[in-house]
């Protein structure tokens, strides 16, 4: 069963992805406040959690044993781990091979969501209070910092440092990250369940994320008041790299409000209806959300490294300088524009995408 609601947000996370990384990639800018930073991460990492638990339903109805969904959740996150890999190659460079991009994150969400997906709620709940809470102790541990000493992430290739990557230190690291899709998860299973008379109430859901978000709200006012060691080291702002507790409460917040709310005006509402042509656009942007991931990145950052090498510079020498904010802004629209014409062609001609090749694969 298809939700407009999840078809919604993940176009809009989308969106908000391609225009922050043109903008940010292509010329610099990061500092402008209506630049949309920080949400699209958290609304795709939701949304992986509550397409597990809609894929796992739909394993069981269609006879799938335990035995063979938990080896099809294996090949699905192995196959996300490859790919990721061969993105931070390909893409990025051979020198990013272990940054621990949404990819490798989201595979390995998908087999640590095999692993508890029969675990009782308050278990899977505990799982993500403890996930919150030590997470920022971690970071001190593992000296978070030292990895981020020329504003993004660098390892060397050691075994610890690469592991320190995953687990604390990269872009998207296991701690705390895992919160939102066993989130995700948790919610898909207990409130997206047909044939309940009546259907599960989503208020207490709208509550929890104003709630969430109301405590973020008070960590920032107040943090100036708090002792010097919690601001260096607990609440550190409105940061996503490392991602702060103010970070992780406001968007956690957001992503459960939103989603809370778009099912109950949209998927509840018999009247409520969807302009055909903006459903199937956000339709085609949600099913091939995976192949617009690769492909944006592909389309804005292969130019510029191939003018690079042709301009005789390092391969990176015109990244975040290689157009102007107009430029960046301009092309990150319509980038959008042709990949919905495109998506439109590829439904209509059944064109495989990476999420067929995932399914012939691993299903």
């Amino acid at each position: 069963m298809r939700y407009p609601s999840i078809d919604l947000m993940r176009t809009v996370a989308i969106c908000l992805m391609v225009i922050v990384h043109f903008v940010e990639n292509l010329s610099g800018q990061k500092s402008y406040p209506w630049l949309p930073t920080g949400f699209a991460a958290p609304i795709f990492t939701f949304l992986s959690g509550i397409s597990y638990s809609l894929w796992l339903n739909s394993q069981r109805s269609h006879g799938a044993t335990e035995e063979l969904i938990s080896k099809r959740t294996v090949r699905r996150g192995l196959f996300l781990l490859g790919v990721g890999f061969a993105f931070n190659i390909l893409v990025w460079m051979p020198d990013d091979t272990y940054n621990w991009d949404v990819l490798t994150f989201v595979g390995s969400a998908w087999l640590f969501l095999g692993f508890v997906r029969d675990l009782p709620a308050i278990v899977s709940v505990s799982i993500c209070v403890m996930v919150f809470v030590f997470s920022p102790v971690m970071r001190v541990v593992a000296d978070y910092p030292a990895y981020w000493t020329t504003g993004y992430f660098d390892c060397d290739m050691e075994l610890s440092q690469v592991s320190l990557g995953f687990l604390v230190t990269g872009y998207f690291p296991f701690f705390p990250w895992i919160i939102l899709p066993l989130a995700g998860y948790l919610i898909g299973q207990r409130m997206l369940v047909d044939g309940t008379d009546p259907p599960p109430s989503f208020h207490w859901l709208a509550l929890a994320g104003a709630s969430l978000m109301g405590v973020a709200w008070l960590s920032v006012r107040f943090r100036d008041q708090t002792p010097a060691v919690v601001q260096k080291h607990l609440l550190k702002g409105w940061t996503m790299f490392p991602p702060s507790p103010e970070y992780l409460l406001t968007t956690m917040g957001f992503v459960l409000l939103v989603f809370s709310l778009l099912h109950q005006w949209i998927d509840r509402n018999p009247r409520f209806q969807v302009h055909r042509a903006f459903a199937v656009t956000a339709a085609s942007f949600s099913q091939h959300a995976f192949t617009m991931y690769l492909l944006h990145h592909v389309v804005h950052l292969w130019p510029l490294w191939i003018y690079g090498v042709i301009a005789g510079h390092d391969a990176t020498h015109y990244w975040q300088t290689g157009t102007s904010l107009g430029t960046a802004l301009t092309l990150a629209i319509l980038f959008l524009v042709v990949a919905a014409l495109f998506l439109r062609w590829m439904d209509r001609t059944n064109t495989p995408g990476m999420e067929s090749l995932m399914r012939w694969l691993c299903d």
